[in-house]
Parts: C-alpha cells; sequence; structure tokens
C-alpha cells in the first residue's frame, strides 16, 4: 500500500513544521516549502518521510513548478496545507499601505498562489483536501491589525467560496482558524496571549481535523475560539465595548 502525501508551505517553523513532524511520524510523506532553505533541509534531514522543496508563495510561477516537482517525485497528492503568513506588529498600529500590501501579497495572495497551482490536479482528481490556515483574527476586527486580520478575513471569505467551487469535484475545502500558538511569529507580540498553545498541541489538532474528521474548520483551542465566535454575532456597540475592555483600548473623544 503506498503512502500517503501531503504537501505544507509555512512548513521551516511553528505550525508548519510541527504538523509536518507529525504526519511523518503518522507514517506519511511529507513535502515542506518555504523560503529558508537552510531549515527546511534540517528538518528533513532529521526526519525520513519529510523532502523539502524551496518555495516563495509570492511567484506564481515557482509555486506551479514546485507542485509539479512533488508530483514527479510522489505521483500523489492526498492533502495540501497551505499555511504561508507574516505579521509585524509595530508596523500595524498605524496604516502603513506598503506594509499592508506586503501582508496581502503573502497571506492572501501567497495562499491563493498556491491553491492555483493544485486547481487542475485535484479538480481532475475528483478527492482529497487542500487547507487554509487563517486565524481568530479573521473573525472580526481588532486593534492594530490592519493588514494582518483583514488578510485573514479575506482568506476566511475565499475558503468558503472555493467550498462551493471545489465541492462539485469531490475535493474537500478545509478553514484551519488557530488561536494564540507560540511560535516565531506570535513571539513578536507585546500583549498577553490568552490561552497560548504550543505548536505540538496545534498540529495534534490539525492531524485530527484533516485526517480523522470532516469539518469545514478546524478550529482551536475552543475555550477560546467558541468565546470569539459568539463575539461574532454581537452587535457592533456591544462588541466594540468588550473589545475594547479586554484589549485596554479606549476611544478618544
Amino acid at each position: 500500500m503506498n503512502k500517503k502525501t501531503i504537501w505544507i508551505t509555512g512548513g521551516s517553523t511553528g505550525i508548519g513544521k510541527a504538523l509536518a513532524i507529525k504526519f511523518a511520524n503518522e507514517g506519511w510523506n511529507v513535502a515542506i516549502s518555504a523560503r529558508r532553505e537552510g531549515l527546511l533541509k534540517e528538518i528533513a534531514e532529521n526526519h525520513q518521510n519529510i523532502s523539502s522543496f524551496p518555495l516563495d508563495v509570492t511567484d506564481k510561477s515557482k509555486c506551479h513548478e514546485v507542485f509539479k516537482d512533488i508530483i514527479n517525485k510522489y505521483e500523489n497528492i492526498d492533502i495540501c496545507f497551505f499555511s504561508t503568513g507574516t505579521w509585524d506588529p509595530k508596523k500595524e498600529k498605524d496604516i502603513d499601505v506598503d506594509q499592508i500590501e506586503n501582508v496581502f501579497k503573502v497571506n492572501f495572495f501567497g495562499t491563493l498562489n498556491s491553491i492555483k497551482s493544485v486547481e487542475k490536479y485535484f479538480k481532475d482528481k475528483k478527492s482529497g483536501t487542500i487547507s487554509i490556515v487563517s486565524s481568530i483574527a479573521g473573525y472580526r476586527g481588532l486593534p492594530n491589525s490592519t493588514g494582518y486580520g483583514p488578510s485573514k478575513s479575506a482568506l476566511n471569505n475565499l475558503a468558503e467560496s472555493l467550498y462551493f467551487d471545489f465541492g462539485r469535484s469531490n475535493v474537500r475545502i478545509c478553514l484551519v482558524s488557530p488561536g494564540f500558538i507560540k511560535t516565531p511569529m506570535t513571539d513578536k507580540n507585546d500583549f498577553k496571549m490568552p490561552f497560548l498553545k504550543t505548536t505540538e498541541y496545534a498540529a495534534e489538532k490539525i492531524y485530527d481535523g484533516l485526517v480523522n474528521k470532516k469539518v469545514f474548520e478546524i478550529h482551536f483551542p475552543k475555550s477560546l475560539t467558541i468565546l470569539l465566535k459568539i463575539f461574532s454575532f454581537l452587535p457592533s456597540k456591544v462588541y466594540f465595548g468588550l473589545v475594547g475592555k479586554m484589549t485596554k483600548y479606549q476611544k478618544k473623544n
């Protein structure tokens, strides 16, 4: 019996790296992509089932090229996990248009480039899973999030749209919405992160959701995400008041 295969972008650090190791330990073939070739190589050298495919997801043609390389090596891909993302809290406190454009280029269009590279393959195959990594920051607007939150909100909408488009070909679209996970990216945050979890915790939740369950959205930890989902239904005035108190945001008269 041939091993199943997963392709993970953003696989050099954080959730992507932990998930790659989790799937490899479960006996899957794992293709990992990211810009930092050295980190990818190190991971691949330490895990027999993992292979490195360096990639900058903002390069459309490179996404197609790398996907072809992965298909040539494994012949089949069962799951794509697209988790490339960037975040710079220091530049999110004001409207920095160049910064916001870069965030969307990586977070939204980088993910879109990745999905486009596998679109025909999965629609022709008529099976498989494409997983889009968003964030709880995509549920509703938050202070000091002029680029990151909107980019994740766009991914939420994209995932829902693609759910219908790919569903016609029996391809599953899955949205992943992590809470606060300790990664190099969240280490930049200068505020207390409630219910902070490890990347290994995230990998366990994602693996279970992708392999054992058929839900559209994998979100965790539930103690935080369910609360935020309730918040998303609140009237704006109530929502702004609650989030303002929680984040110590004060409106100036």
